[in-house]
């Protein structure tokens, strides 16, 4: 009988367990990331002119141009594993409203060159160490630190991939 009710309460920890990790919900979702340019709040995506590379805000996903498609990833190629988000440009792009933005590639490659500088931008958050931690830059909108370092790729160059025509 003891060990009846043992399974039994093992059971209902287990499904309780469960229904919890089930119900948790990303509230970030279309939220601009901390590293993206202060100012501005009607964004659909990023150009990122020194990797070619676009950020879809909404999706909070890479969109880069790889193996022949385009991608759509949480982190950016391995080969930019150590690219500073923060201090990298940032051309904010919205006029898109969920529609592709590298159906425009080639006119934003040539205007936005590698290197491209336009006007100075302060992040949303400022990466202050090298632990993940980030504190506010002055705007007060922003909590502080989600461990990503300020590379927004994690690491592994790994994601979920959809493609399209380049």
């Amino acid at each position: 009988m003891k060990t009846l009710k043992l399974i039994a309460f093992g059971i209902v920890l287990f499904v309780t367990s469960s229904m919890q990790s089930q119900v948790s919900v990303n509230v970030n979702i279309g939220t601009p990331p901390l590293w993206g340019p202060s100012g501005y709040s009607n964004i659909d995506y990023y150009y990122l002119p020194d990797v070619q590379a676009y950020y879809d805000i909404r999706a909070s996903q890479f969109i880069y141009f790889g193996s022949g498609n385009w991608v759509r990833s949480r982190y950016l190629p391995r080969q930019y594993r150590n690219y500073d988000l923060y201090h990298g440009y940032k051309v904010v792009l919205n006029d898109y409203h969920g529609r592709a933005p590298y159906t425009h590639y080639k006119q934003h490659k040539a205007k936005y060159y590698k290197g491209y500088k336009g006007k100075p931008q302060r992040s949303i958050g400022q990466r202050h160490n090298n632990k993940g931690n980030y504190s506010k830059n002055g705007n007060g909108n922003r909590k502080a630190g989600n461990g990503n370092k300020g590379h927004g790729n994690g690491g592994n160059g790994k994601g979920g991939h959809s493609k399209g025509k380049h």
